[in-house]
């Protein structure tokens, strides 16, 4: 989309005819006495009986020393047991719950040597310095310093295509607006900063970390973080080299919370009562299954700051 500025898991359960449980039992029972065998009447007759047969069964869940975990449920009306398991692999992604994240508009503000700014191409990827974890500041010649709630955010980098398995020495560009909403490099009042900008590699667990702030809701979008991933460091000094682009969308919860309490965010307040996930012009469009996983898991408050994590599957 633009930016202005099923499966199903099936359990199949053995039934043995000679064990029918606790409901078999009570119509042997019941059609020794001829009283019962009324009262059975009824009860089949209601759909009582039914219940009866779905009511048994239990779960218990553990977790095992690699970090794993499997769910164990007893029907107790059949006496079978099903165990579902999942595994946590060493590199800090689950394998089987990522997808590949969608291609998404780079906007009109990416920096990546794409399009130009007061009159000339910009591109902050090819500047010394824009390889570093902390985005707050800015580097090269510039000297200003995003203001707003901290944001520690850690991204996992993984193929989609084989099991979700972490992609070590690739590249991430991220880049987002002010808590003014405005994006350094092209808005007049941070022209000539580039901080909120930056790149890192993805260590052996796929893994980056960058810390920057949280960035506001400006009018016809919903809060995000704008990547592009790049096949190695090498590479990433061009937007023609980019294998994937895409969008973060920020948690509602989250949002609310920082515009409403913390300075500089006010009118943030008002963007984000005009705009849902549904009606926003790039992710209207996504699966339910693609915001999920678009969407930061973060925890934290306005005063201590905000941390949190994301993965990013890659189809490679």
């Amino acid at each position: 989309m633009y930016e202005n500025d099923n499966a199903t898991n099936t359990n199949a359960v053995g039934q043995h005819d000679h064990d029918g449980g606790l409901q078999q039992d009570l119509i042997v029972d019941a059609l020794r006495d001829p009283r019962r065998r009324m009262l059975l009447g009824g009860l089949l007759a209601s759909g009582t009986f039914a219940l009866i047969g779905g009511c048994g069964g239990g779960t218990d869940s553990v977790t095992d020393s690699s970090g794993g975990s499997s769910t164990t449920t007893t029907d107790t009306t059949t006496g079978t047991t099903t165990t579902d398991t999942t595994t946590t692999t060493d590199t800090g992604t689950t394998t089987s719950s990522c997808i590949a994240d969608p291609q998404e508009t780079e906007g009109p503000y990416p920096g990546d040597g794409s399009n130009t700014s007061n009159g000339a191409v910009t591109n902050v990827l090819t500047i010394s310095g824009v390889v570093r974890s902390d985005i707050r500041g800015s580097f090269g010649s510039a000297t200003g310093t995003a203001q707003g709630v901290p944001l520690t955010l850690t991204i996992s980098v993984v193929n989609s295509n084989a099991n979700c398995a972490a992609l070590e020495g690739y590249a991430i560009y991220i880049w987002h607006c002010t808590r003014d909403g405005t994006y350094t490099l092209y808005s007049s009042d941070v022209l000539k900063e580039n901080y909120l900008r930056g790149v890192q590699v993805t260590d052996s667990k796929g893994q980056v970390t960058f810390e920057t702030i949280f960035p506001a809701c400006y009018s016809g979008r919903w809060p995000h973080i704008h990547f592009e991933i790049y096949p190695s460091l090498a590479k990433a000094t061009s937007y023609k080299n980019k294998i994937l682009t895409s969008q973060m969308a920020m948690p509602k919860d989250i949002c609310t919370t920082v515009f409403n309490d913390a300075t500089g965010y006010s009118a943030s307040v008002r963007n984000l009562a005009q705009v849902t996930i549904a009606n926003d012009n790039v992710f209207g469009d996504n699966t339910a299954a693609q915001i999920a996983q678009q969407t930061p898991t973060l925890e934290g408050s306005v005063a201590k700051g905000y941390t949190g994590s994301i993965v990013v599957g890659v189809p490679v």
